[in-house]
């Protein structure tokens, strides 16, 4: 900053240390982007229960269940469409006015747009505006996230002491276990309570209406942060980009394209875990399990998907980003070969290790991407890049594994979703060979 220049709004100097900004304490990093994303993954996954549960039954026209929901899964995937949306507006004010605005801004949009479902009339009330207007809540909750997941990821980073960047990466991903057991737990805790028609007549609504509390929560929390040092400095030096989206695709296309591909198979893994094994494994024409019982499975495996984020972290502090995900990724490949005979046994011992297993190796390639993509791009344009490629991913991979592998296992068979998720992984590892480490990059670059 010149001599007399008067500091950017919202940046304080600090001193001795010429760091224009204060920092943030370790503790304070870990609530704002652990709670934060937990609470907004637990309103994606809430969503992504209720789909293969309950919105088949109040949202669609009575008739074929399998048509329903094919119907239900399809709204799901709109939210994979408004990410990138989301990613783009908000990496646009994440960039330009801060990190920390941004985050607010984007936990409301999730959160509102979460109790706004909760609050819905079916389709014997309104018709067939009751799934129209499903899908509009639905286009909020992927436009909150898509701005979500990279600012929470660059706050973690950009306040991390060196050589722990990735470790320091793991505290939002973290958020995605946690809020998947929390949203899944609530579910098993209302089945267990209520009988199926007290379930689908209210039931249901509780997890949405309680987003409203958690909001609050993380509001709270996010409030109480400085910005980021890497971003005061940004603004420190005047060095904004005016339109960051633009700058991305103009100079840092091939970090956006393989960041992109490096995330796709982290996608599909997870909501073939979740959504479909859900969908499948509760299915008579699949396992034929009850509700409540594959909850209880799946929250097991989600256990060890949270053990194993941190772990994956901390792999690739000491090893590296590229080796830690090309081991996992290769692992991933074998999985989906054997996913067809593991998952298809109709045992449950055999059940709860394909959930573990699966779930496990979610941990390990979700963990580093919190620093990953991140470090893939410059400070000044580090939000938008990092939520780009996130949410382009989503939509490649996210969006539309929950109808494939569906389609995939009622027309050839379970065999063809594992071998559907090990060609989506041979792209990540295509991508990963090309990319570059970034383990020793400055993440003031």
């Amino acid at each position: 900053m010149a001599v007399g220049q008067a500091p950017a709004p919202g940046v304080r100097g600090s001193g001795a240390s010429g760091d224009p900004t204060p920092r943030n304490s370790t503790r304070q990093v870990v609530l704002a982007s652990l709670v934060g994303t937990s609470i907004e993954f637990y309103d994606f996954y809430v969503y992504a229960t209720a789909a293969v549960l309950v919105f088949p039954h109040l949202f669609f026209p009575a008739g074929d269940p399998t048509a329903a929901t094919l119907q239900s899964l399809a709204t799901f995937a709109i939210a994979f469409v408004a990410r990138p949306v989301g990613s783009a507006l908000f990496g646009h004010f994440g960039d330009r006015i801060g990190r920390k605005s941004t985050l607010v801004a984007s936990l409301l949009t999730m959160g509102i747009s979460t109790v706004l479902i909760g609050l819905l009339p079916g389709y014997e009330q309104i018709g067939v505006v009751a799934p129209l207007l499903l899908a509009l809540c639905r286009f909020g909750q992927g436009l909150g996230l898509g701005g979500e997941w990279g600012g929470a990821a660059l706050l973690a980073t950009e306040n991390a002491p060196a050589g722990k960047r990735a470790f320091f990466g793991t505290f939002p991903q973290l958020g995605a276990p946690i809020g998947f057991f929390f949203a899944n737990g609530l579910f098993l805790l209302l089945s267990e309570f209520m009988d199926d028609a007290t379930f689908l007549s209210w039931g249901w609504r509780v997890p949405f209406l309680v987003s409203a509390v958690l909001v609050v929560v993380g509001l709270w929390v996010r409030l109480s942060m400085h910005e980021t040092p890497a971003f005061a400095k940004v603004v420190a030096r005047n060095e904004r980009a005016k339109v960051p989206f633009a700058r991305v695709f103009r100079s840092d296309l091939k970090a956006l394209v393989l960041g992109t591909f490096i995330m796709l198979a982290t996608y599909v893994l997870f909501y073939l875990m979740t959504v479909f094994s859900l969908s499948y494994g509760t299915a008579k024409t699949g396992l034929g399990y009850e509700r409540s019982q594959f909850l209880v499975m799946l929250l097991v495996g989600v256990v060890f998907f949270g053990l194993t984020v941190p772990l994956a972290g901390w792999l690739a502090d000491r090893y590296g980003r590229r080796p830690t995900l090309i081991f996992t990724t290769v692992a991933i490949i074998v999985f989906g070969l054997l996913l067809g005979p593991w998952f298809g046994a109709d045992s449950g011992v055999a059940t709860v290790t394909f959930l573990i297993v699966g779930l496990g190796l979610m941990g390990m390639t979700f963990g580093p991407m919190g620093a990953v993509l991140p470090e893939l791009f410059p400070t000044a344009v580090r939000y938008t890049g990092a939520s780009v490629s996130y949410n382009l991913a989503s939509l490649l991979g996210a969006s539309v594994a929950p109808y494939i592998a569906t389609w995939l296992a009622s027309s050839y068979g379970l065999g063809w979703v594992g071998v559907y998720l090990a060609a989506m992984a041979a792209i990540t590892l295509i991508a990963l060979i090309i990319s570059r480490e970034t383990r020793e990059t400055s993440i003031e670059h």
